[in-house]
């Protein structure tokens, strides 16, 4: 085996109660507050972590005056431990799962466009059809989804059709449009539609910095050589349609979402007449074949466009 990998002997050593006690000790601190959570004696611990250190051949903690912190490669090894330990988890609790009669498990993660507007009814037709399969859905900004996947963290995802795929296979999903809402009394709440330039004379509620919208709407205003009057960011569309009614700024919403949430708060919806005001929402899988429950509900949502 080549200098430099890990030989079966050092991932031998890699068992789930030494990940867990190292885990302890970066997240603790010290070996003492390890100890005390592990239940065992600081000598012990102190003994594990010396002999995983030796079986890996590298420091992976410093002393300091504070504590211990980790190395560089202390810093890797706890970053796949928090995945492994995860992953181990959701072992015991699927396994739990399919004891009780479920048949499969699909992981998604959604940007929260797809969440709010289009997922609840399609998973529900999904269920309906599919009652053995059990659907874990967790949201992310877009970029994320894309991480998200990519690592395996999920089956597939639901991204704005804007986002780099990177490495995964993209398939159209829904498509929607961006409008204004903005209080009965605002000076464009007559307008049959408006373009994004003229907004920029007036104060803006925005989703938070992660957020595809938002992204848009900055990296638009910046083409268009003037600022956006962002007076604050908001984490869901909710909260930018509470923000809107309170006069705090205008808000760029899915139609969809106005349409949910905007008539019990009196808010208004202005169209933009900007192209990209028209979007796409994106399915992403990894290449090669889905476990089967994925491959389900893969079919099932590319039906819906």
């Amino acid at each position: 085996m080549p200098d430099g990998f890990p030989t079966p002997s050092i991932l031998n050593r890699l068992d789930l109660k030494t990940l867990r006690l190292f885990a302890a000790i970066c997240e603790e601190g010290t070996l003492n507050g390890a100890a005390r959570r592990a239940a065992i004696a600081p000598s012990a611990v102190s003994k594990r972590l010396a002999e995983l250190e030796g079986a890996l051949g590298c420091a992976l903690l410093t002393r300091e005056p504070r504590g211990m912190r980790p190395t560089p490669a202390g810093e890797t090894l706890l970053h796949h431990t928090r995945r492994m330990l995860a992953s181990a988890e959701q072992i015991s609790l699927e396994l739990a799962e399919h004891a009780r009669g479920v048949r499969g498990f699909v992981r998604v993660l959604a940007n929260l466009s797809a969440i709010v507007q289009f997922l609840p009814e399609d998973l529900q037709a999904f269920l309906a059809v599919q009652p053995g399969i059990r659907v874990d859905l967790e949201e992310r900004p877009s970029g994320g989804v894309v991480a998200g996947v990519e690592e395996g963290v999920a089956d597939l995802g639901l991204c704005a059709g804007g986002t780099d795929a990177r490495s995964l296979r993209s398939y159209p999903y829904r498509r929607d449009r961006l409008v204004l809402v903005m209080p009965a009394d605002h000076p464009l709440a007559r307008r049959e539609a408006v373009a994004f330039v003229e907004t920029l004379a007036h104060d803006h509620v925005g989703m938070h910095r992660e957020s595809s919208i938002y992204m848009t709407l900055r990296d638009e205003a910046r083409r268009l050589g003037q600022p956006l009057r962002l007076r604050i960011h908001v984490p869901s569309f909710d909260a930018i349609c509470r923000m809107a009614q309170a006069g705090m700024g205008l808000g760029v919403v899915p139609a969809h979402v106005h349409a949910l949430l905007g008539p019990q708060m009196h808010l208004v919806a202005v169209p933009l007449t900007d192209a990209w005001s028209h979007r796409t929402l994106s399915l992403v899988v990894r290449p090669g074949a889905l476990p089967p429950a994925a491959g389900l509900l893969l079919e099932h949502l590319r039906t819906g466009l």
